[in-house]
């Protein structure tokens, strides 16, 4: 044979050989249904299903039908009864209250038939005579005549013949043996159960053969194809489908081996694009198209590795910010912030050099590293370059012009550190100068700057220590009455004693330069909660021990009302320490209530509930707004001391601390003025009829015994403290 012939006959025979592999799998897989639909779980459920639905419409059915059955052999058994006792009634008995059958017929009736007793009524229900057995059913009033009894282990049953049964003017209560009964039943009961078991058994099997011809094989074979796609998705080894496309199932078969081959047609298009998408994610910023931070550090790395080769002398680094960009994302939403930011970083990439890498850092976050030439050498230059840039001109979107400012911080290579992290560590650190000293600058990195850093982490740690170490003391400033004169409250500010190695002993650290610490670290949550644990106790242990029935003020911060179930603490802290839950006030101001008005008002709410006072702190410094004000459950309104102080020389703080007053007392609320400091500012704040006062005119912040010497003391007259 010539080599062309055998060549197209070695391969029609490789071609015959595969299709005999592949119709001999898919025979295989066939053929092996009928042994696999025993060990489908899906096919044990459905017939189990199945089987058990059967079995409890059948059990359903046979309940109906024992009940029918036993009243019919009732009713048969009635039948007897009647039969067995009408013919032995004399037809001519004349005397009506006289027993209408003999001795002799009764006996033989009561051996012979099912009867075992029975008693004579007449139609007006007297007892004539009785025979055999006892009977339960008793004749008494006409109601009984339709009654039955069954006794309970069914071996008698007790019924009433009435006249027309036995076309006799009499009554007859019957008792006959129904222990028979109960053997019929179970043998219907069981042939029943047999017949039920049968049937369902008969009605499973056809149904598991109908699921393997039509259901489980079509299922397998499509599992095959599936497995087999999973193991080679690029390539999968999967035969044709032998059943019917227009059927269900064969359409979803058919279905299933086109999605298969389209999947793996696919992958390998698919791979080469997330290799190129992976790359871009990885080193790019999706919203800017700009280098990420990965990106960035990685420059920065070469450029100061650049160094070593003589290429690059200094470059600067900076950081920018976007001012009070949240406020775009809160108030327009966030597709007006992404288009804002998407302009900024095409602003900055258009108008740096080649040289010069653009980076998205975060959300609002830029940074841009280039090298210094002669033109541009130093790094101030660069940041105002790019603070100029931003305030160019105003933003456009959708027909909107959005004014953006940025906070600006600069580093220089090799000045301010020749490790990348630190270069860019220092032009955060001037970054957030920038935006602690009003943001909209161009801070640049000084020693300074790292110091005060510095400075915060070391107060923190002091802090940290001053809490473990009991360095923490509460002072009380008394509460007064404007009318009265009474002491009706203190409030309670924290106090830090630091223990030094000075002349002193150590030094007071006043709360402005600490708290700020605390609220930035978080740990005003726990320094919160034990000023207000502390405070409770202490007025608890004034009432006890002095007779001080006074309320106590604590300050909440946002961090507290935000971060910490403070529902729950106030709860746990008033169970715990014994104090009445209106003798605790929280303090509260007036940017804490802004920053989710939903979650604000329930929480006052919850408080309130618990029976705590809520006041406003510091009012008329913050923005809230009266609509927002009318749903706090709030108690007191604090009028801020900066206008109680200024009230007597400048018109406008009188002019608030006026309305303040007005507003409160209109809204039924009480008002307290804070920094009350002379008794000119006392005059003036009764004569707006202010309700309490609260300043160094009466007493400043003391430890807890000054206090209470302070309270003890006091003659309750406000005249008093005049000097």
């Amino acid at each position: 044979m010539p080599p062309i012939s055998k060549s197209i006959s070695s391969e029609l025979s490789i071609s015959v050989k595969k299709n005999k592999h592949k119709s001999s799998d898919i025979v295989d897989n066939l053929t092996s249904a009928p042994t696999q639909i025993w060990k489908s779980r899906i096919s044990w459920r459905i017939t189990l299903a199945v089987f058990m639905t059967i079995l409890a419409v059948q059990a359903g059915i046979l309940n109906i039908t024992m009940n029918k059955f036993e009243q019919g052999r009732l009713s048969h058994l009635r039948e007897i009864g009647r039969s067995a006792i009408a013919p032995l009634m004399d037809p001519g008995a004349r005397d009506l209250l006289s027993s209408p059958m003999t001795d002799s017929g009764a006996t033989r009736l009561l051996s012979t038939t099912k009867v075992n007793g029975m008693a004579i009524y007449s139609s007006q229900l007297d007892l004539i005579k009785t025979y055999g057995e006892p009977l339960t059913l008793i004749m008494l009033e006409r109601e009984n005549l339709s009654k039955t009894y069954r006794s309970f282990d069914g071996s008698s049953y007790e019924l009433v013949f009435r006249a027309n049964d036995l076309n006799r003017p009499y009554i007859i209560v019957a008792r006959l043996d129904s222990s028979h009964i109960s053997g019929e039943l179970q043998a219907y009961v069981k042939d029943t159960i047999l017949i039920m078991l049968l049937m369902s058994a008969f009605v499973t099997t056809v149904l598991m053969i109908a699921m393997g011809k039509w259901l489980l094989e079509p299922i397998l074979f499509m599992r095959s194809n599936l497995v087999a796609a999973s193991k080679n998705p690029e390539n999968p080894k999967i035969t044709p489908s032998p059943f019917d496309p227009s059927d269900e199932i064969g359409g979803a078969i058919q279905i299933a081996q086109k999605l298969i081959q389209q999947n793996a047609d696919n992958i390998s298009h698919i791979r080469s694009a997330a290799e190129d998408k992976i790359h871009k994610l990885a080193y790019y910023d999706t919203l800017t198209g700009l280098p990420n931070r990965t990106l960035f550090l990685q420059t920065l790395v070469e450029n100061i590795s650049a160094v070593g080769d003589g290429k690059v002398e200094r470059f600067a680094v900076v950081t920018l910010d976007l001012d009070h960009f949240k406020d775009v994302n809160d108030s327009m939403g966030h597709n007006v912030g992404d288009a804002i930011l998407r302009g900024v970083g095409k602003r900055l990439r258009t108008s740096m050099p080649e040289s010069a890498t653009v980076s998205r850092m975060s959300e609002d976050e830029f940074a841009i590293t280039m090298p210094l030439s002669t033109d541009i050498n130093s790094a101030r230059d660069v940041g105002e370059k790019v603070i100029n840039v931003i305030r160019a001109e105003p933003f456009k979107v959708f027909n909107e012009k959005f004014q953006v400012r940025a906070s600006v911080g600069v580093s220089t290579f090799p000045d301010d550190g020749t490790d990348p992290d630190q270069v860019l560590k220092n032009a955060d650190i001037a970054l957030n100068r920038a935006k602690e000293e009003g943001r909209d600058t161009v801070k640049e990195y000084t020693e300074d700057f790292d110091n005060a850093v510095q400075q915060r982490f070391q107060m923190l740690r002091d802090l940290r220590d001053a809490m473990e170490s009991d360095q923490l003391d509460l002072h009380y400033q008394p509460q007064l009455d404007l009318k009265t004169g009474k002491v009706i409250g203190a409030e309670a500010l924290i106090r830090w004693w630091k223990p030094d190695n000075s002349k002193e002993g150590g030094v007071f650290i006043p709360p402005f330069e600490f708290i700020p610490v605390a609220e930035q670290s978080g740990l005003i949550v726990p320094i919160g909660e034990w000023v207000m644990r502390t405070a409770c106790e202490s007025a608890v242990g004034w009432k006890e021990k002095h007779g001080f029935d006074i309320r106590i003020a604590v300050n909440v911060s946002a961090n507290q009302f935000s971060q910490s179930d403070i529902c729950a603490f106030v709860q746990k802290t008033i169970s715990e320490t014994g104090i009445r839950p209106n003798h605790l006030e929280l303090e509260v101001t007036e940017s804490v209530f802004m920053a989710d008005i939903d979650h604000t008002v329930q929480t006052l709410k919850e408080l309130h509930a618990i029976g705590v006072e809520l006041a406003i702190d510091d009012f008329g410094t913050g923005y809230s707004s009266l609509s927002y004000l009318r749903q706090f459950p709030i108690d007191r309104l604090k009028i801020d001391q900066s206008f109680i102080r200024n009230a007597l020389n400048n018109p406008d703080d009188a002019a608030i601390a006026r309305t303040i007053v007005s507003l409160g007392h209109s809204l039924n609320l009480k008002v307290i003025a804070e920094g009350v400091e002379t008794k000119e500012h006392e005059i003036f704040l009764v004569k707006e009829e202010c309700d309490e006062v609260q300043g160094y005119r009466y007493a400043r912040p003391c430890p807890n015994e000054d206090f209470i010497k302070f309270v003890t003391g006091y003659n309750g007259k406000l005249g008093s403290f005049d000097k």
